[in-house]
């Protein structure tokens, strides 16, 4: 029951305004589902409370690890959202912000498990891999072309 109402709740976290994302800013869903307050930008601290969120709905047996079969509703999830939101194309940033959320980005001791303290601690260097001019927040400014 717990796996079925998680991956429910999982896919409405991260799919909720697909006709929005789909206008054509690079950036904008992602955006829209990470930003806690909708001020058209995201803080270290709404990435890392996001990121705090997404972890507590995958960790199905709640120990605090994210073993093998959760990473892979995980990343099933992740996935379908980029089927849904962007044709499945991880082009430029979304790209880099996908890296940041495998399991390989996360599991820093390489035992097959991402912990939660694992996860959340690659939030300061992942936001700054996405805070591309370096504003202290994320924006869809962030997105797209470099220089553009």
């Amino acid at each position: 029951m717990k796996r079925t109402t998680l991956a429910a709740i999982a896919l409405a976290t991260l799919l909720p305004i697909s006709a929005l994302a789909q206008n054509g800013t690079p950036g904008l869903h992602f955006i829209e589902n990470w930003d806690g307050d909708d001020d058209g930008q995201i803080t270290l601290a709404e990435a890392t409370e996001k990121r705090g969120d997404i972890f507590y709905m995958f960790d199905q047996d709640e120990n605090e690890l994210l073993d093998a079969e959760e990473y892979k509703l995980f990343d099933a999830t992740r996935e379908e959202d980029m089927q849904t939101n962007a044709g499945g194309q991880q082009n430029g940033q979304m790209r880099g912000v996908n890296q940041g959320l495998m399991q390989q980005y996360n599991d820093a001791n390489g035992d097959g498990a991402v912990s939660k303290d694992e996860f959340l601690a690659r939030v300061p260097e992942w936001f700054a891999m996405m805070d591309r001019n370096e504003d202290g927040v994320v924006t869809t400014a962030d997105f797209g072309r470099r220089g553009g």
